[in-house]
């Protein structure tokens, strides 16, 4: 993959595994024959880029795409519209121009986009967040690029990939057109009749299509969905959404190999590191250590995310927290440079109410290990926003989880007004939470109570709290601890 002595493609092993198990490498020369190569703008990416590359332009291509990926987030958590917003980036970063326009350039854009695929693959295939985000922008970009082909392109790459849909005859619609008239959604002043005789059907196994099958709109009969053509794109995504989940589970087990080359390790952490600019995936060295325990309710009231505010000011009036608000907060103080000793400190502190020895026996061990002091010897993460918002929900008495998503809006609207923020900005963030755009939500939060301020989609709390704290005037160490004594009382 890098040039080197070796010539080894590391991508070849990936791919390989993916399908077989085996670890495979390739020694393939790079082909300069377009129609061998990248027949199609469009591509599953189902083999490793056939070529040599060099280091420039693993890192080059990766970042390149990345700031496509992060334009199509942007644009779908803001509202703004993505095909104008997908073509300006698209055309400055990764242009793929079709087999129609005669360019000079096609295979180097389709090289690029290639091998740009399959360092993100890399690099973002180490953890189920990483994964998650990354599977949603490619099948978003994918999706765009599918709808922008013409008819005779997508047929003819449909039929390159061999997908394996049965198309039905004349004769075998006919013999199911009742129960294909039902579940048939026909444009308006359309019969029903009318839609069945002009559409083309495709026989599918039903699993592979359950959001069809959950709103009706398929006929399912032994072990088979029935799906028209104007649903062709929900199948296509579905096809490309669970190869790359099972290609990226594939490349996660091989990382370790991958890696040998010292070479590829600092690159893929950078290019991962882009992500939210930090994966808070470990002990900050130079992070650690930084707050003391009288200084928690200073650093929190001033910088800290609502969720985390809202579970310091529960633990504060309650003097208590249940398992999952200790976990929640805990990571999240453990991210801001509160280290155990000061945790046990801190938590002894807050739970005011019970005696010395039943929080030794009952809290103490718990606080130990979440640093890695205790058990496994695990160094626990601080929660990012997905792990937040999809995760155990907040039940009575709980004060865990994210205000945006699981606040009711009468509960919100108030928190928010205590904020003391305008009723518009409030309105504005209360109708992103309607849509579930709980990130951009807490974003908006964020740049409303930080004047002037914008940052990327918050991600993750310890991401918003280092945002919050790269606005302020520092304050000496004697003056936090100061505050936050005036704070606590």
């Amino acid at each position: 993959m890098l040039k080197s002595k070796n010539r080894v493609n590391r991508f070849a092993a990936a791919s390989q595994t993916a399908s077989t198990g085996r670890l495979v490498f390739s020694e393939n020369g790079r082909n300069h024959r377009l129609d061998l190569d990248y027949p199609f703008r469009l591509n599953f990416y189902l083999k490793p880029p056939p070529a040599e590359i060099t280091i420039e332009e693993f890192e080059g291509f990766a970042l390149d795409r990345l700031q496509v990926l992060r334009a199509i987030e942007a644009a779908a958590l803001r509202n703004k519209d993505l095909k104008t917003e997908l073509a300006q980036v698209l055309d400055q970063h990764l242009p793929l121009r079709s087999n129609l326009s005669k360019s000079t350039d096609l295979y180097e854009e389709r090289r690029k986009d290639h091998i740009s695929h399959f360092v993100l693959r890399m690099a973002y295939c180490r953890s189920d967040d990483l994964r998650l985000w990354f599977i949603k922008q490619e099948c978003t970009l994918f999706q765009y690029r599918f709808e922008q082909e013409t008819m005779e392109e997508k047929k003819n790459f449909l039929n390159y990939l061999n997908l394996n849909w049965k198309i039905l005859s004349s004769e075998e619609k006919e013999a199911i057109r009742e129960q294909l008239e039902i579940c048939s959604r026909p444009k308006q002043g359309m019969s029903s009749s009318d839609y069945v005789s002009s559409e083309t059907f495709f026989e599918v196994d039903f699993e592979k299509v359950p959001a069809m099958i959950g709103n009706r709109s398929v006929y399912v009969r032994r072990g088979k969905a029935y799906v028209p053509m104007t649903e062709q794109i929900n199948l296509v995504m579905l096809e490309f959404k669970n190869y790359l989940e099972r290609a990226l589970e594939a490349t996660a087990k091989l990382l370790p190999r991958l890696e040998e080359d010292d070479r590829l390790k600092p690159i893929l952490l950078n290019v991962e590191r882009q992500y939210v600019g930090k994966s808070y995936g470990g002990i900050d060295q130079s992070n650690a250590g930084s707050l003391s325990a009288s200084q928690v309710d200073a650093a929190v009231h001033h910088h800290a995310p609502l969720c985390m505010r809202n579970l310091h000011e529960s633990l504060r009036a309650e003097k208590h927290l249940r398992h999952d608000g200790r976990f929640q907060y805990g990571l999240f103080l453990k991210g801001i440079g509160l280290s155990a000793e000061e945790a046990l400190v801190f938590w002894r502190t807050a739970f005011s109410n019970i005696t010395d020895d039943k929080f030794n026996k009952e809290y103490a061990y718990n606080i130990r290990h979440s640093y890695g002091l205790e058990g496994k010897h695990t160094n626990y993460a601080p929660l990012s926003c997905i792990k937040i918002i999809s995760g155990n929900p907040p039940s009575t008495g709980d004060n865990h989880g994210c205000p945006f998503r699981h606040f009711s809006a009468s509960n919100l609207e108030n928190r928010l007004q205590k904020d003391k923020i305008s009723s518009n900005y409030i309105n504005e963030i209360l109708e992103l939470v309607r849509n579930r755009h709980y990130q951009v939500a807490c974003t908006r939060h964020f740049e409303v109570t930080h004047t002037g301020k914008q940052v990327d989609i918050i991600e993750h709390p310890n991401q918003y709290y280092e945002a919050s704290k790269s606005t302020e005037v520092p304050m000496t160490t004697d003056a936090l601890a100061e505050e936050s004594m005036e704070i606590d009382d």
